[in-house]
């Protein structure tokens, strides 16, 4: 089937792509979970999209693939899928059909468009100035909604805020369901989910594949198998989703859902219990909460308590007399009531533990910017146990990405997701019967195993990898003018064509400021226009450069002569005041761990790994990745972190880099057909 679909795309047969697809259906038919490591140009989506479907047309049971987000998810549907289901025409008894889900809250929600509930923002907040545009977007819904076959988001251009989209749309547990509600006959949510129940492969994201897992009500139809693409991004996506939030305006919501429905003097002393947190959270300085300080848990304790008392007037849940726009309203303050209590709870219940290796999850305060207030957050040290529990057990889980294998092995990730260590994987061989090297009886008996299939690039012969160890150490804040001369005499050598990825924003727009009267390229820097918007622009025009940060470390696919050049100004190591790596690296470290190495230089990995791939999307792309930073050569945790980057040849000789950049820049320049010397 993969020689089938491989021939009618117009591809050829790639042994990586072969391997992990034996790889990925012996998981399936020995019932174990795999995790497979498969280089950029691998071809990764065919190798597990392949035994995926023969499973679900074999076993008549849905097969779901997580992306990291919702623009991958659509790249599956919109463009793999379509495709792949047409070149296996002939190999399957009847065609194969799949669907996008996501959560409850990207569809648009009828009831809540006729019924009469309270601003989630009151009087929308907005500036003068601002009115006017969002009154604009409220238009622009209301329009579409008349016209919209799907009510999903993403279909409305171009988009609208955040805070005016929540005006049309609700979270899973504020919806009355599709048998309670006026509108469920025609809800856009339940018709995603009708057609989700009826397909063979459903495409989904890490959030809402958390969400199914963790929440009590089946979000995902019933599935047996699991394939986790960009899988080294579950656990941060997961955190995010278990992440509570508490503020003035989380407060200020539920008393503004609640006031309707419960006597004004429960609301007034929830609304008291938000003054009293706005009015603390306000002078309290930012940073994480080690200890509970007394003034912070009675206000706390005030919260919750105030919160309770709203619920239990409110009565329970489900009340069969209530009329459907009650049972609306209520459904929405319970929901409100509930976040505002049980976070409030966790906090609480997050200190007084016999020592630091008992604490289970860490607790900081985030001052506001602009319409964002002053937040408390409470998230949890470890997701690991959730995913053991919940995504691991009852089900086969394929995990893939290009970066898994962080300093040369699994170890890392496999003890965020929960499933204990497989060992070192080895170099790609010649496997018999797609049966996967590095078997482990993970923790909890969980059975599974690692695979590195390579990449079909040949690394050594495309890229050099330049660490520039004649550079003083980073300083802590901005960059040096050695780093700036640097980055001049590089970025001029390969005549532009350069993605600065920095460790902060601040470094970005510093080196897109001082080079812009140096250099004779053009260059953009993040935050000038959409991220989108950039990139395209960066593509179609060779000589730009482009400056940013953490989004593009991940985020940016130009393959071509319009990306020579990749620069990372320092390893990336989480900031030191960042509240929950440094909690988590002390967590480790108080059980007897090297916190360092476990959290900070795992970071550091991933993030260099997924930087320095950004060079080589092609078989043809050919350049270098430049890493300023000269710890990278000296530091003792520095072969950890190049064990981690492809296998470019690598030197730390800057007049060899510079010479090789021009001879690019000179090769790329001459008419097509002339050859490149």
């Amino acid at each position: 089937m993969l020689a089938a679909a491989v021939a009618a795309l117009g591809g050829r047969e790639r042994p990586g792509q072969v391997r992990m697809a034996q790889a990925v259906q012996h998981a399936i038919d020995a019932d174990e979970h795999l995790a497979v490591q498969a280089g950029t140009g691998t071809g990764k989506s065919l190798a597990y999209l392949v035994p995926s479907i023969r499973h679900a047309v074999a076993s008549g049971s849905a097969v779901v693939v997580s992306t990291a987000t919702i623009a991958l998810q659509r790249q599956l549907v919109d463009r793999d899928l379509p495709r792949l289901v047409e070149a296996l025409a002939g190999e399957l008894p009847y065609e194969p059909t799949f669907a996008i889900l996501k959560g409850r809250g990207n569809y648009l929600c009828r009831y809540k468009m006729s019924a009469d509930w309270p601003e989630d923002e009151p009087d929308q907040l907005f500036d003068p100035g601002e009115l006017t545009a969002a009154g604009r977007m409220v238009q622009r819904i209301r329009e579409w909604a008349e016209t919209t076959e799907t009510g999903d988001r993403d279909e409305l251009v171009p988009g609208v805020q955040d805070r005016v989209w929540r005006q049309f749309s609700v979270a899973a547990r504020e919806c009355l369901g599709a048998r309670r509600c006026p509108h469920g006959h025609e809800c856009f949510a339940e018709q995603a989910r009708e057609r989700a129940a009826q397909v063979d492969v459903v495409v989904t994201n890490h959030a809402l594949l958390a969400l199914d897992a963790m929440e009590d009500v089946s979000v995902l139809p019933e599935h047996d198998i699991v394939i986790v693409d960009e899988a080294h991004e579950l656990a941060d996506r997961v955190t995010s989703v278990v992440t509570g939030r508490l503020s003035d305006a989380t407060v200020g919501l539920a008393v503004r859902r609640a006031a309707r429905l419960v006597e004004q003097g429960l609301a007034d002393r929830l609304l008291q219990a938000g003054e009293d947190l706005k009015a603390l959270l306000s002078v309290a300085p930012p940073g994480r909460v080690d200890d509970l300080p007394p003034v912070l848990g009675q206000t706390l304790a005030g919260v919750r308590d105030a919160a309770f008392a709203c619920l239990t007037a409110l009565g329970p849940r489900e009340r069969h007399d209530d009329d459907p726009e009650l049972a609306g309203l209520r459904r929405g303050a319970l929901t409100a009531l509930d976040d505002v209590h049980d976070t409030a709870q966790r906090m609480l219940d997050a200190f007084g533990h016999a020592s630091e290796a008992d604490r289970a999850e860490v607790v900081w305060l985030a001052e506001g910017t602009g319409r964002t207030p002053p937040t408390l957050y409470v998230a949890p040290l470890s997701v690991s146990g959730m995913l053991r529990e919940k995504l691991f057990t009852g089900r086969t889980v394929v995990l893939t990405s290009a970066t898994l294998a962080l300093g040369g092995t699994f170890d890392g990730l496999a003890r965020q997701w929960g499933l204990g260590a497989p060992g070192t994987p080895r170099e790609p061989r010649e496997e018999q019967d797609g049966e996967p090297e590095g078997k482990s009886e993970g923790r909890g008996g969980t059975r599974w195993t690692a695979l590195d299939v390579g990449s079909p690039f040949d690394y050594s012969r495309s890229g050099i990898l330049y660490i520039a160890g004649h550079l003083p150490r980073p300083a802590r804040e901005g960059l040096q003018p050695a780093y700036l001369d640097e980055i001049a005499e590089l970025i001029e050598a390969a005549g532009g064509r350069t993605l600065g990825l920095f460790s902060s924003m601040r470094a970005a727009r510093t080196a897109a400021e001082a080079l812009r009267e140096r250099l004779p390229v053009p260059l953009l820097c993040q935050g000038e226009d959409s991220t989108m918007q950039l990139v395209k622009r960066f593509a179609e025009d060779e000589p730009t450069c482009l400056f940013g940060t953490l989004s593009l470390w991940q985020g940016v696919d130009v393959p071509g002569p319009s990306l020579r050049l990749v620069i990372i100004d320092r390893i990336p190591f989480p900031r030191p005041d960042d509240p929950l790596a440094s909690a988590r690296q002390r967590h480790v470290e108080a059980k007897g761990g090297n916190g360092f190495m476990a959290v900070a230089a795992t970071h550091a990995a991933l993030l260099l790994a997924q930087g320095a791939g950004r060079l080589l999307r092609a078989q043809t792309d050919k350049g270098v990745v430049a890493i300023l930073d000269p710890r990278l050569a000296t530091a003792r945790y520095a072969s950890f972190l190049r064990a981690s980057l492809p296998p470019f040849w690598s030197t730390g000789d800057p007049e060899t880099v510079k010479a090789a950049l021009k001879r690019l820049a000179a090769a790329d320049s001459r008419p097509a057909g002339t050859g490149q010397g």
